[in-house]
């Protein structure tokens, strides 16, 4: 496994993982503008603080996009099930 490394807040991390270098760059970078947003929302510079709500608002955004997943799929089904039953020759 392949060591890479990161910058999060100011802090420097080496992580190993399976997954593509670039894309393990990609999310450091993307925890780093939300951790430097809530900073700006925050008026603190308190690092776990900042974590932690950064933390909450990723896991908020992606509790609410896996209801719209959900939401998605079961309109999806409920849709093709219609068009099935539309096109079905009748007996």
């Amino acid at each position: 496994m392949e060591s890479i490394q990161v910058d999060i807040f100011g802090q420097t991390y080496n992580l190993k993982g399976g997954a593509d270098s670039e894309y393990i760059r990609e999310l450091a970078a993307f925890v780093n503008a939300r951790m430097r947003e809530v900073q700006k929302g925050m008026g603190t510079s308190e690092g776990y603080r900042i974590a932690i709500l950064t933390a909450l608002n990723i896991a908020d955004e992606l509790h609410r996009l896996r209801a719209q997943h959900d939401e998605l799929r079961t309109t999806a089904a409920s849709s093709l099930d219609r068009i099935i039953e539309i096109a079905a020759p009748e007996k």
